[in-house]
């Protein structure tokens, strides 16, 4: 199962190293390239919502430059451990917090984090400003805002949902997972799905292909995004700061109001914005090639 698809796949420039740290009792899996950190404090690649370090590999190829590069997986996501109690935002800022502990205790890091990772990455630089040498954010410019009147249905559809197993996907083959990726990514080259589908996915004791991350992930946050608090995080922001937004995403647009540039401004004051043209919301993976040289662009000035 799947010799074809290894004939295709995209294959890596810059071999990737694995390492596996425990954070606040979990083992959390990491990605490394590059030059062990040392003098020059690590570049942290934060990965989005049900993805994984290791597919940061296209902008780790496309840099001229050998970095010190960790991307750890989150709690739950691509090879590190799933918790028994479930998932809150908080716990990712308390990994996040955890791992700086270990890889980078005496200087600030740069982050970079994409999705979800930028939406971490945001708020751990306003929360430990003194941590964060430089920030680049990929499309994770927070949520949309809710309304109280929302809270009583979210809750009860979490209750509802713990009671029950989470239902874990499965396919055929990696062949199956590469077609899927395909057609919901149709930006993705064929060679670079084929390469994510061995990380998205795992074979299990049947010979299937189940997804690698937790399904619990889908399960609704039963507290509400409050934008406000967000909002509020964000002002201690001190680092350089840039955003980096695909020209083809709808990710700003699903903000209403808060997705203008305007409004982005007065969120993020001081913020760079880079536009980066024929690309969707997984930018570093459809134009790796363009979003490369933007980052190292921001890392040289800063």
């Amino acid at each position: 199962m799947g010799l074809e698809l290894d004939s295709i796949a995209y294959r890596a420039l810059r071999q990737p190293r694995h390492m596996t740290l425990k954070a606040r009792g979990l083992a959390m899996h990491m990605t490394c390239w590059g030059p062990h950190p040392g003098p020059q404090p690590p570049l942290m690649l934060l990965h989005g919502w049900l993805d994984a370090g290791e597919t940061f590999q296209f902008i780790i190829d496309a840099f001229k430059k050998d970095w010190p590069v960790i991307a750890p997986d989150w709690r739950g996501f691509g090879r590190s451990e799933w918790p028994q109690e479930g998932y809150s935002f908080p716990d990712y800022l308390g990994d996040l917090d955890a791992l700086m502990d270990q890889l980078s205790p005496d200087a600030p890091a740069c982050l970079v984090g994409h999705s979800m990772g930028g939406n971490i990455a945001n708020l751990y630089a306003g929360l430990r400003p003194e941590r964060v040498r430089c920030l680049i954010n990929l499309e994770g410019f927070g949520l949309a805002r809710t309304a109280p009147h929302e809270a009583p249905t979210r809750m009860r559809k979490w209750l509802d949902q713990i009671k029950r197993p989470a239902i874990e996907k499965s396919y055929e083959s990696f062949e199956q997972l590469t077609a899927i990726i395909q057609l919901r990514y149709p930006r993705f080259p064929p060679g670079a799905a084929a390469f994510i589908a061995r990380i998205w996915g795992k074979v299990d004791g049947e010979q299937r292909v189940r997804l690698a991350a937790d399904p619990r992930h889908h399960w609704v946050n039963p507290i509400l995004y409050k934008r406000e608090d967000a909002e509020a995080t964000w002002a201690g922001i001190t680092a350089p700061a840039l955003m980096m937004i695909g020209e083809e995403s709808d990710y700003l647009k699903r903000l209403g109001n808060d997705g203008t540039m305007q409004a982005l401004r007065t969120a993020y004051p001081g913020f760079e914005v880079a536009r980066i043209a024929a690309a969707g919301h997984m930018l570093h993976i459809e134009r790796p090639e363009s979003v490369a040289p933007v980052i190292e662009a921001f890392l040289d000035a800063h």
